[in-house]
């Protein structure tokens, strides 16, 4: 093994921005919901920030409640159409998060990427315009789909994502990535058809949360479990897949706790990765972990800059391509040896 004495470049760029380093902090409330903690992640290395999201559902119930305090009051006199009442003003749809937006890039150096979450087309656009307006450096779209209906086809679901796609494209300029979810019948398909409709990126994957059952109380909760370092190995499959075969910038999401899960990302065919639960469990500081941890290694491989691992191992590139189509589902097992016998319950 070289050790290179040189300090490795780590830049990198996603959505025509330019980035430091290839660590981009994920869309997460606890971490953004405020400009004090985005100066706190670029201090601690962050190379560009998504914000959290902004949720469909946010935008349809402040817009009801803007047209229901507009009304109160219409009937009582001739000048009430040109009134605005003050609580309609405290329901002004997404204007808190447009004044995140317009703070944050008053007070960043870096990259502030805003986050429209939903899963129909129509109730985004006038967002996305505001959105840009306010001065997000881009947009990433969360398209989140949990389909129950059995008469709805995956024709039609995949139809509505593209619809959404192209909705925000034909409105806004800015550098859009869209966030899907990894059950697509073909994600391949899939990942072209919102390329054609207008993504510049595609972040792989969302993460759908699971409710679990309360067995004493009767009761269906909500129940988060951050990433592990495995749930690496899907993003990393599907970039591996799709790196260069569409003009599309691809970005790692879930399971990135360590520098190694970077540089594996990254020879997949990832331009950048975004981190969230690894900054939930240490803190902002872990993001100089990362950075350190990513430049070790490419001293002690003798690689001078990130750009040398981006699709070094994706499908195209790696010397047994066919390993990443295949299951190997009885390989896998066969191999499989635990490091210690496994307790049985109930067992001497």
């Amino acid at each position: 093994m070289t050790f290179s004495t040189l300090t490795p470049d780590l830049s990198t760029r996603y959505l025509g921005l330019p980035l430091r380093t290839p660590l981009v902090v994920g869309a997460a409330g606890p971490l953004s919901e405020t400009v004090s903690q985005l100066e706190a992640l670029e201090r601690a290395g962050a190379a560009a920030i998504v914000l959290h999201s902004l949720f469909e559902e946010q935008i349809e119930r402040e817009q009801l409640a803007l047209h229901w305090h507009v009304q109160q009051g219409s009937e009582s006199y001739g000048e009430a159409l040109s009134y605005l009442p003050e609580l309609a003003a405290a329901h002004g749809g997404a204007d808190p998060y447009l004044r995140l937006i317009e703070q944050a890039r008053r007070r960043l150096a870096i990259p502030v990427i805003a986050s429209l979450n939903g899963s129909r087309a129509g109730s985004w656009v006038e967002t996305a315009r505001r959105i840009e307006a306010a001065g997000a450096s881009a947009l990433e779209l969360n398209i989140y789909v949990l389909p129950t209906d059995p008469e709805l086809s995956s024709a039609a679901i995949e139809a509505e994502v593209e619809e959404i796609v192209r909705e925000v494209r034909a409105e806004v300029a800015l550098p859009l990535a869209v966030k899907l979810g990894p059950f697509f019948t073909n994600i391949s398909a899939m990942a072209r058809r919102v390329a054609a409709a207008g993504a510049q990126g595609l972040v792989l994957f969302n993460r759908f949360y699971q409710p679990d059952i309360d067995i004493e109380e009767m009761t269906v909760r909500p129940n988060l479990l951050l990433s592990t370092p495995h749930d690496l190995r899907l993003p990393m499959r599907w970039i591996a897949l799709l790196h260069g075969r569409m003009d599309v910038d691809l970005i790692g999401s879930g399971g990135v706790h360590r520098g190694t899960d970077v540089v594996r990302l990254l020879m997949a065919g990832a331009c950048a990765t975004q981190v969230v639960a690894a900054l939930l469990r240490h803190g902002p500081e872990r993001l100089r972990g990362l950075e350190d941890e990513l430049a070790t290694w490419l001293m002690e491989h003798d690689v001078a800059s990130v750009s040398e691992l981006i699709g070094c191992m994706s499908q195209a590139q790696c010397p047994d391509p066919e390993e990443y189509e295949r299951a190997q589902y009885m390989r896998a097992i066969q191999s499989y040896r635990p490091a210690e016998p496994i307790p049985v319950p109930g067992a001497w």
